[in-house]
């Protein structure tokens, strides 16, 4: 870890105006990522400004809308009752991530800002990864790419994004508010992320002035009847192969709305938009969940070792869908 300086800021434009001023500084919260980027040296901040101090941590409910401050610790969302009652796979979501402590720990922001956990990314030898050095080449692409993306790559990067959160945002429309030097913006959870292509070492669209300040969620009735499905090598403290986060809502025996997002299978969460369209007006069953998902995975384009992860999307999709559906 390479020497750097530390200070605790008090307001929100204060901190904007110090990383506006010093590319060279990253802000820090729960640090459970951070941290880990500065010891393998991915990142090599000079300056740490300390943002635990700012007015970011509550969880609101507005009319229809659930806004999360960006310092909400994941523990305390994911126990809180409405985030629980109003939007059950956010609440999955989290209680699936890491551990018990980095929970307590970790915040909602920092959530969304992780990098992936190829291990060309994370390796203590230097390997060729265009995201960790960019023009190196992607040593995943024709390497060991059993846990890589089968949607969205490019020949520059084959990696995955680690969030559970981010997949289940991205399914119900989630809006993510940031304050730069600039002013306020909001970024649509869609479009934070970013496809590799050419540039794969820019993970999201956020700019280096910019501090995510909230999340704001939009309730519906399939955001009530949702549910998130992880699939990984081990029951605890693994990164997904697969995930999905659904939600249905039906009014009488059809289907009115359809939310469905993969996680584990690209750069970004991988929202499955003709699968929701196709589910619109029919009858929630099992059939009808394979037809929709089925006919939206012909998009799929599986590296060398990675073919099964295909058919592995498909059943967690289905199972998420189940469960959302009340079919399971």
């Amino acid at each position: 870890m390479d020497p750097f300086s530390y200070e605790r800021v008090g307001d929100v434009e204060t901190a904007v105006a110090a990383i506006a001023r010093d590319p060279g500084a990253a802000f820090i919260a729960g640090g459970t990522e951070l941290l880990n980027w500065m010891k393998e040296r991915i990142a090599t901040p000079r300056r740490l400004l300390d943002i635990n101090d700012l007015p970011l941590g509550a969880v609101e409910l507005t009319g229809s809308t659930l806004r999360l401050g960006a310092l909400a610790r994941m523990s305390d969302v994911a126990a809180h009752p409405e985030v629980r009652r109003r939007i059950p796979a956010v609440a999955r979501a989290l209680e699936l991530s890491a551990s018990p402590q980095l929970r307590n720990m970790a915040s909602m922001g920092g959530n969304l800002m992780q990098r992936t956990r190829c291990p060309y990314f994370r390796a203590d030898a230097v390997l060729p990864c265009n995201k960790r050095t960019p023009g190196s080449g992607c040593a995943a692409r024709h390497g060991e790419n059993r846990a890589h993306a089968i949607f969205g790559w490019s020949d520059a990067c084959v990696a995955t994004h680690p969030s559970d959160l981010a997949v289940a945002l991205a399914a119900f429309d989630a809006v993510v508010h940031v304050r730069g030097a600039g002013g306020e913006r909001t970024i649509p959870m869609g479009e934070f992320h970013r496809l590799p292509g050419e540039t794969p070492e820019r993970d999201t669209t956020l700019r280096q002035d910019e501090l995510i300040t909230a999340i704001e969620i939009p309730l519906s009735a399939a955001t009530a009847a949702s549910e998130y499905v992880k699939v990984r090598e081990r029951a605890s403290y693994e990164f997904a192969l697969t995930s999905a986060a659904a939600g249905i809502a039906v009014a009488g025996d059809r289907i009115v709305e359809a939310r469905l997002a993969l996680g584990g299978v690209a750069h970004r969460p991988w929202r499955l938009r003709r699968a929701e369209q196709a589910l619109v007006g029919v009858a929630p069953s099992r059939d009808a969940f394979r037809r929709a998902v089925e006919a939206d995975l012909v998009d799929a384009r599986p590296l060398e070792h990675n073919e099964f992860k295909v058919e592995l999307a498909k059943r967690t999709a289905l199972r998420a869908l189940a469960i959302a559906g009340g079919l399971a």
